[in-house]
């Protein structure tokens, strides 16, 4: 009725009263009337949401006949500090209290409720409950049917005794704080028809168990944003009612669905005839998607996302009738979109985004989505979009995510007929050219526009104003040129992110008095122009958490103005850039920062010692500078620091021994500096998740400690151009994380600082030249000792490194030779020894090291043939140079004993030779006298024999002389 204004006591003249209902009325905060309490008839009093305010007068409690209270507000704008009023209400069947504050009722607000014998329906939802829930030894309100106490904070396990109440219903415990593992006996409950435990995030159970159960009248079954396990058991299909299962964000497990197999229990035929609703979201499912999945006619709502399911996306799936919503990103899902899909009418949602799809998209898919609001189809780089340039689209859009398919080269023209569009992701697209004029009336609703990673070309038009309710604008990374004026963010003040980065022929030309209209909180506009001077406009944002203008052609130094710029600031970068001056003291008031990049700049002076204020640093990148001095002590404190780089400046003295703290450390490079003193022990024991350690280049003396031994996730150990000393510790061998024969690319700081645009990068000398790894350093596994005073021998237990890719300990004074365990080596691409007192032959081992691209063996003192067959064949002479002693291929120098073989190869075929003429002519002698005289014997001693053999002579010498005879009488006549 929209009531407002007083309430007058008048109204307790009605003494026959026994329902007052003024719900959903204006009463302009005003308490609740205590006289309330004098209407002793009541039995139905309902006052939710009419905006009462203040203390709910415990006078309600005089109203010993009401059945029914629902007092539920607005924003918790009623409060209760007692509830001992409550029980004198004997007659209660129904209490509803949602989003009053209960938050000063103690922890004995559950006893108090238990003395309500006749309840039947409690309802607490949002009522700022913490603590235990209470057990108890007794329950009075036996006939309670419906309990709902969502959205509380209570820190307790599922309160057992609800299992002991037959009559229950109606049970909603989400987005609490509850743990510990759910009895199978909730599943035996015989009434219960609602089941809600969803987002308490640490229920555990088996799923297995729990919906083995007896419930019949099961419909509403939420298990989400738990920890349960197992697997889903077939018996699921038995429950009949049920409309509504969601089990999503938890560890199930097992091939999917299972559920699904013919089960008869039902009336109709096939499993869960009722179901609308199914979410298996985030999950670790496995195996494909069921054909008979379609079967389910009445659903409305399938969410399979975040899986690990597999396989082609069945075309029997374009069947559902009532389908609205269907996720199924994020599996592994393979094939082509099944055409059918054109023919879901009543599709509002479609997601396969992040998946393995291939295939032509056509209109054909689309043909009858005329109610498509949501398409997510990114991250599936095997789709291509074909349709006519002159094509209209049955819907109307209003998200839409195609990043990283393939829908180039030309913009898609079918967008034009989109108005509604709030969401557009086309980045990395495939897209070239200009982006088209109409565009930028596309759509005033826009909120995100991606278009990043694509080769647009052409100018940005002030047009882009347009979006006035542009929150996220991302054109980075394309070939976009001209000016940025003023002009184009006039209109945009709710613009949040803006990431224009990686455009070199941008210019941003605005005056240095402008004051943007929006507050921005996250830019990156690296490698475009920016300069020259330090962007004024900046001084007004004071929300910004990420900023990268790094290559932006800024010089000069940094104005003081800007470490005050944000106390929300967490990324910064300002690398590759032509500034100058020191690194202030006021740095440190920067608190938030995690990732600070100053890299490849001008900048000089000490490392100021207040850095140590930014506590939550996890990257410090400050090489190629010239900073001088020495480390602060004060470093040692950040920790949580993972990166360091102090790379190639001129710092020097020792390393503070304060650096031990930096127990996070992944990423030491202090590299071509001037510190000195001996390498530190402890950074064996320090720094366990060190995986790179780079101290080239610097004036560090004495031995290798062996505690580097300790370094077991240590992948480059670079010690190179110092003054060491000593033999290689045979302990190398333990450096763990060298010995596996193949290595993930992944680098571990990338999780940490994710979407901030840092990429952690190394120069790593192989192959005789720098070069310098970025995403696929985690790849590379090296030691480079070169260039110190090291002797001993060759270490044979560093060949036991089998993960090794590069091996350089040329420069010293090692002595030995090679093992023949060297062929372990299987990954190695580049060996360096060469400028030692190395000795004895090369191993022929080394023909099998087939990955080897890059060999120095020069300047020792090798002797023997070369084994010039296999891999060393692709080795040049340089490789083997200054060893007098070593001959053969690719040496012009032979070997002496290369002439001896061929001499002693010509005598001993000539002497073979002559053997060969005697026996020859010996059998050929042999063999012709017993040609001749074995017959003769034979003939001699057998009489009939002989007369035989010479009866059978006779006559072929008689056919041959008839024959020859016929011959010349025929020629004769002719």
């Amino acid at each position: 009725m929209n009531l407002s204004g007083e309430i007058r006591p008048s109204l307790i003249e009605l003494k026959s009263l026994r329902s007052l209902d003024l719900s959903g009325n204006s009463f302009d905060h005003i308490p609740i009337p205590k006289f309330f309490g004098s209407l002793k008839k009541l039995q139905y009093l309902n006052l939710s949401y009419c905006g009462f305010k203040g203390a709910i007068p415990p006078t309600l409690g005089n109203l010993s006949n009401l059945q029914f209270l629902d007092l539920s507000s607005n924003e918790s704008q009623l409060f209760v500090k007692d509830l001992e009023w409550m029980t004198n209400l004997v007659s209660l069947r129904h209490l509803k209290l949602n989003y009053v504050n209960l938050s000063m009722v103690g922890s004995h607000w559950m006893e108090v409720i238990n003395k309500l014998s006749f309840l039947t329906e409690l309802h607490l939802e949002d009522c700022g409950l913490s603590g235990s829930i209470s057990s108890l030894n007794s329950i009075n309100f036996t006939s309670l049917s419906v309990i709902s106490i969502s959205g509380n904070s209570f820190w307790s396990k599922f309160p057992i005794w609800l299992l002991n109440l037959s009559s229950l219903v109606y049970i909603d415990v989400s987005s609490n704080q509850l743990y510990g593992q759910i009895s199978p006996g909730l599943g035996e409950l015989p009434n219960l028809q609602h089941l809600d435990l969803s987002w308490n995030e640490n229920l555990t159970g088996s799923c297995s168990q729990l919906l083995s159960g007896s419930w019949k009248k099961i419909e509403i079954l939420d298990l989400a944003g738990n920890k349960f396990l197992g697997t889903i058991p077939t018996s699921i299909g038995n429950f009949c009612n049920l409309k509504h299962l969601d089990l999503g964000s938890n560890t199930l497990t097992g091939s999917f669905p299972e559920f699904l197999k013919e089960i008869k229990n039902c009336s109709s035929e096939g499993p869960l005839p009722e179901l609308r609703y199914l979410d298996l979201f985030g999950n670790q499912l496995v195996g494909k998607l069921p054909e008979r999945l379609s079967q389910l006619e009445k659903l409305t709502h399938l969410v399979l996302s975040d899986n690990k399911l597999q396989g082609p996306i069945p075309a029997s799936f374009g069947t559902f009738k009532n389908l609205n919503v269907m996720w199924l990103g994020f599996n592994e899902l393979n094939g082509s979109l099944p055409v059918s899909f054109g023919q879901l009418s009543e599709l509002v949602v479609l997601a396969v985004d992040y998946s393995r799809l291939t295939g032509i998209l056509s209109e054909e898919h689309f043909s009858k989505l005329s109610k498509l609001k949501m398409l997510w189809i990114g991250e599936n780089s095997g789709l291509v979009w074909n349709v006519s340039s002159t094509w209209v689209p049955s819907f109307q859009i209003t998200d839409l995510s195609m990043g990283s398919c393939n829908l180039g080269p030309s913009f898609p023209t079918w967008l034009r007929s989109q108005k509604e569009l709030s969401f557009l992701d086309l980045s990395n697209a495939s897209i070239s050219g200009s982006i088209p004029k109409w565009f930028w009336n596309i759509s005033l609703n826009l909120q995100y526009l991606i278009l990043g990673d694509n080769q647009l070309q052409g100018t940005i038009p002030t047009s882009i104003g347009n979006f006035c309710n542009l929150e996220y604008l991302d054109l980075g990374s394309n070939t976009l040129t001209g000016i940025l004026s003023e002009e184009h963010f006039s209109k945009l003040s709710k613009l949040k992110t803006l990431r224009m980065d990686r455009n070199s022929g941008l210019v941003l030309n605005v005056s240095s008095t402008w004051v943007p209209p929006f507050q921005i909180t996250k830019l990156r506009m690296a490698s475009c122009n920016l300069g020259p001077s330090f962007p004024t406009w900046l001084r007004s944002q004071k929300e910004v958490s990420q900023l990268d203008l790094s290559n932006a052609s800024i010089s000069g130094s940094i104005p003081k103005w800007f470490w005050n710029i944000s106390f929300n600031l967490q990324y910064l970068s300002l690398s590759d850039n032509q500034i100058t001056g020191t690194i202030p003291n006021s740095i440190g008031h920067i608190t938030s920062l995690r990732v600070v990049d100053f890299s490849r700049n001008n900048l000089t002076g000490s490392i100021p010692s207040t850095i140590n204020n930014c506590f939550r640093l996890i990257v410090l990148d400050l090489g190629n500078n010239n900073l001088s001095g020495k480390i602060p002590k004060s470093l040692g404190q950040l920790q949580w620091l993972e990166s360091l780089h102090l790379n190639h400046n001129k710092l020097s003295r020792e390393l503070p021994s304060s650096f031990q703290n930096l127990s996070r450390l992944e990423l030491l490079d202090l590299s071509y500096n001037q510190l000195s003193g001996k390498v530190p022990s402890w950074i064996g024991t320090a720094f366990i998740n060190l995986v790179i350690l780079n101290l080239r280049s610097n004036v560090f003396f004495g031995r290798l400690p062996s505690q580097l031994s300790n370094l077991s996730s240590l992948h480059v150990l670079d010690l190179a151009q110092n003054n060491l000393m000593g033999e290689i510790p045979a302990t190398l061998v333990k450096l763990k994380a060298m010995v596996p024969e193949s290595n993930k690319n992944i680098y571990p700081l990338y999780d940490n600082v994710i979407n901030s645009g840092y990429e952690e990068r190394l120069v790593v000398i192989m192959k005789g030249q720098s070069l310098e790894y970025t995403r696929t350093l985690s790849l590379v596994v090296g030691i480079d000792l070169s260039d110190n005073n090291l002797s001993g021998e060759f270490p044979q237990e560093i060949t036991k490194l089998f993960g090794l890719v590069a091996l350089n300990l040329s420069g010293n004074h090692i002595t030995g030779q090679i093992p023949e365990s060297i062929s372990m080596l299987h990954q190695l691409l580049s060996l360096d020894l060469s400028s030692n007192k190395l000795s004895d032959s090369i191993p022929s081992s080394m023909v099998s090291l087939t990955f080897l691209s890059y060999l120095n063996l020069s300047n020792n003192n090798f002797s023997g043939k070369i084994p010039f067959i296999g891999q060393m064949t692709t080795f040049s002479e340089s490789a083997f140079v200054g060893n007098p002693n070593l001959c053969g291929a690719p040496l012009v120098t032979k070997c002496q004993d290369e002439d001896l073989d061929k001499k002693y190869s010509v005598i001993e075929d000539k002497n073979d030779g002559g053997y060969i003429d005697q026996w020859f002519y010996l059998s050929v002698g042999l063999g012709f006298a017993m040609g001749i005289l074995v017959p003769y014997f034979v003939l001699a001693t057998r009489k009939s024999w002989c007369e035989a053999y010479f009866d059978f002579v006779d006559k072929i010498v008689k056919w041959l002389l008839r024959g020859r005879a016929t011959y010349a009488k025929g020629h004769l006549r002719r």
